[in-house]
């Protein structure tokens, strides 16, 4: 069991929940925040999602990911404007934050 901030996520069950709320996730995006959350506070690079998700050894587009982040964001209601779950490090890659950042404004 993974268990970052408020997120609790059994890869055995492949069940996620955030606080008290279970939820539904595709399997990509299942595999997406495993992949961020077994490395809670390491930037994981795109090449390294691409191939632990999409076991491709390259990408031509950071589309993928993308749309993936974007819909994994919006279920657990992280804010893609001012996160505090998942994190963008541009040229980078993504964290998952191992604790909750003030939010800005």
């Amino acid at each position: 069991m993974l268990d970052v901030q408020d997120v609790r996520l059994d890869p055995t069950t492949r069940r996620v929940w955030r606080g008290d709320r279970e939820i539904k996730l595709s399997r990509k995006e299942f595999q997406l925040l495993h992949a961020l959350m077994g490395r809670a506070g390491d930037i994981v690079t795109r090449n390294e999602l691409m191939a632990e998700v999409w076991q491709a050894s390259f990408y031509t587009s950071s589309k993928t990911i993308d749309v993936h982040l974007g819909w994994l964001r919006r279920k657990l209601d992280d804010d893609p404007r001012n996160p505090t779950l998942i994190t963008t490090h541009r040229g980078r890659g993504l964290r998952f934050e191992p604790t909750a950042r003030p939010v800005a404004g």
